[in-house]
């Protein structure tokens, strides 16, 4: 017996499926993107976003949308399977590169390591191969990641702030002389008027980020938008309500953290126990 085949023409790719889906229901039901937002409660733009396949939105849209189409638990199931879809990775962070290119002020939290924009290239190289890459695709992925370091370094570049877990400053590098270079330009960067650095001590307890990096992106329309990630995956978010949420969380951690002039007094005290190149 021949194979059966789809006719439907839909894709087969979950995130442009859930995208399908989304522009049929809502053209079927004839509502247009500011109707769907004015009924629902949320920005129409989001709904835009979400048929062009630039976000999937959070489970609370979704389930309004299931609720609102009349078709219960249908688009909360493609919407699972779009995000764990492990394809559309690369994809949310290239978008996440774009936004961060034109974003006015960034705001970041790192659990384990430094932030890319703060890492000098022995750093770099060191925790991209720690991850894998070897050979010329680690060479090109440290010039890369130097690459992202000019964007605090033009004439107007945006306001940026970072708290270090502790976790990050106690997390040495195998060579000393490279960590010692790391610990010096994160403390003379923390000295420019434009980059804010501090340090959530082990002593500040469990908060809301523990388990995630997460940077937030302060853009020229005014949307804030975040980019959480771990070690094995990383996740652009653009839902408002979802954004807040780690928005709360963030702010509970700055509380917590030691004041920038601490900071650099803690960040001192490590440099000072990192051993000196002997030559010099």
């Amino acid at each position: 017996m021949p194979t059966r085949r789809a006719v439907s023409g839909r894709s087969r790719e979950p995130r442009a499926r859930f995208a399908e889906e989304l522009r049929h229901l809502r053209t079927e039901r004839g509502d247009s993107l500011r109707q769907l937002g004015e009924r629902l409660g949320w920005d129409w733009s989001l709904f835009g976003k979400m048929e062009k396949g630039e976000t999937v939105g959070g489970p609370e849209v979704v389930q309004a949308l299931d609720q609102h189409y009349g078709t219960p638990g249908l688009l909360l199931a493609l919407w699972e399977l779009a995000i764990s879809d492990q394809t559309q990775f690369k994809e949310r962070y290239r978008r996440y590169m774009a936004l961060e290119a034109e974003a006015t002020s960034l705001w970041h939290f790192a659990v384990s390591v430094l932030p890319g924009l703060l890492q000098t290239p022995g750093y770099a190289r060191e925790v991209l191969a720690a991850g894998g890459l070897k050979s010329d695709a680690l060479d090109q992925q440290v010039e890369a990641r130097m690459g992202r370091r000019e964007l605090l370094a033009g004439e107007d570049p945006p306001q940026f702030r970072t708290i270090l877990s502790e976790a990050v400053l106690r997390t040495p590098l195998r060579d000393p002389q490279q960590w010692r270079q790391q610990l010096e330009y994160l403390r003379e960067v923390g000295e420019r008027d434009d980059v804010t650095v501090q340090v959530a001590p082990f002593g500040a307890g469990l908060h809301g980020l523990t388990n995630a990096d997460v940077m937030f992106l302060r853009l020229p329309d005014g949307r804030t938008v975040a980019y959480a990630e771990n070690g094995y995956r990383g996740e652009l978010v653009e839902e408002s309500a979802s954004v807040e949420r780690l928005q709360r969380a963030y702010d509970s951690v700055r509380d917590l953290a030691l004041s920038p002039p601490d900071s650099r007094k803690f960040i001192l005290r490590i440099l000072e126990d990192v051993p000196c190149d002997p030559s010099t």
